[in-house]
This record gives structure tokens, C-alpha cells and sequence, in this order.
């Protein structure tokens, strides 16, 4: 049964032309979800998974981490089409997602559970809940994330990544067609393949303690050449 949190929610998910109430769209499933932050993405073919919102700044740093390092339940959630879940990133075993598990714990996310954006075999992406306390879903909060993530698959098979990326959707937007193109300055540098010269980005990112989204802005802007010119 739906209750009326979800309810809203959803009511809010099949509106096309939300633009006034976009807060309000990401707040009612946050809500409904009983979570701190939601973040949704969708495979995108030259960058793996692209970001399309998400509600809050512990949640872009999680993800922003997950696209770092090229791991984590949101990764493996979209590979494999199910549902991962960390209810205490304390108790994860360090080489289920190395070099993560130690970055995660400097961020105020305790907890994150994946649901596929996915129809049978076909897989979309990913919706990702964000908690600052650990402990596991109840089954009410699964249901109702499982409902969500339905309704958001349906909504982007129905109106394509445009209807999914406006403003109003999310507290903070990145688009990831950033890293398409500091990828390509990259490749030309280095005159290396485009995904070869993203694990390069991904890779100095990591080693020099920044966000790859800054990475690849100063890359774009021509504030940083990785071949050291």
C-alpha cells in the first residue's frame, strides 16, 4: 500500500512542466524515502554513469567519489541490476570497494542503499539513498524505494534523459558531459583513446585530493594540461 509521503512523491514525478516546484519533487521522495539525500543517475555511453541531480552536497560527494575512483554499490548496482546495500560503511570489508571505504568515512554518509533503475534485463541506472546514520532499511522503506525507482524508470523511458535533467529536480546538478569533453583534451594530448585518457583524469584526481569534477574543469579551461606542459 501506498502511503502518502510516496504517494506525493509520485504525484509530483508525472507532472511535465514541474519547473515551480522542482525543490518540491526532490524533497517528497527524499521524504518518503525517510532518508538524508537521493541522487539519481543514468548510464551514459562515454562516462559510464552520469549524475543527473541530486538533493544535497554529502550526496554529490559520494557520488562525485564513486565516479572518482570507478566503484562502489552505485556501479555495481547498475552492472549487475540489483539492489546493494551498506548499512554501516564502518562494517565493509576494505577490498570489497578499495581505496573507497577509506574515502567515504571522511563524509558525513553512514549508510547508502543502490535500487536499479531497470526493466528485466535492460538497466538505466541507478537511484542512490543517503543516511548520516547507520542501520539497515526497514521494509517499508525498501517498498517505497522500489516504487520510486519503478516510476523513475518508467518516467525516463517515457520522456528521455531531457525530462530528467532540469534545474528543479535537484538541489545540486552535475552533468557529466564535463568529463566527455576534458576526456577528449585529454586523449589529444596524450594522443591516447578517450576512455584510456578518463582513467587518467580519474587517476590524478584520486592522487592529488581533489574531485574529478574540479579536475576536469581546469582541464577544460585550460588550467591544468595532464601532459605536464
Amino acid at each position: 500500500m501506498i502511503g502518502n509521503r510516496l504517494g506525493k512523491a509520485l504525484r509530483l514525478l508525472q507532472l511535465h512542466d514541474p519547473s515551480d516546484e522542482v525543490p518540491e519533487v526532490t524533497m517528497a521522495c527524499t521524504d518518503a524515502l525517510e532518508m538524508d539525500g537521493l541522487a539519481v543517475s543514468l548510464i551514459s555511453g562515454g562516462v559510464g554513469i552520469e549524475l543527473m541531480w541530486c538533493t544535497d552536497e554529502t550526496t554529490r560527494q559520494f557520488e562525485d567519489l564513486q565516479f572518482t575512483l570507478g566503484q562502489g554499490p552505485g556501479p555495481d548496482t547498475v552492472r549487475t541490476g540489483r539492489m546493494e546495500s551498506v548499512p554501516d560503511w564502518a562494517q565493509v570489508h576494505p577490498g570489497r570497494w578499495p581505496g573507497l571505504t577509506t574515502e567515504v568515512m571522511g563524509l558525513k554518509a553512514r549508510a547508502v542503499f543502490c535500487f536499479p533503475l531497470a526493466i528485466g534485463a535492460v538497466h538505466l541506472g541507478v537511484l542512490t539513498a543517503v543516511r548520516r546514520t547507520s542501520g539497515p532499511l526497514t521494509g517499508r522503506q525498501v517498498y517505497n524505494a522500489s516504487i520510486l525507482a519503478a516510476a523513475l524508470t518508467a518516467r525516463y523511458l517515457n520522456s528521455g534523459e531531457a525530462q530528467l535533467n532540469y534545474p528543479a529536480l535537484g538541489g545540486v546538478l552535475l552533468g557529466r558531459r564535463l568529463a566527455h569533453q576534458a576526456s577528449g583534451v585529454v586523449s589529444a594530448q596524450l594522443d591516447i583513446p578517450a576512455p584510456q585518457a578518463l582513467l587518467r583524469l580519474r587517476a590524478f584526481a584520486y592522487s592529488s585530493g581533489r574531485s574529478v569534477t574540479d579536475i576536469c574543469q581546469d582541464v577544460v579551461d585550460h588550467r591544468l594540461s595532464l601532459d605536464g606542459t
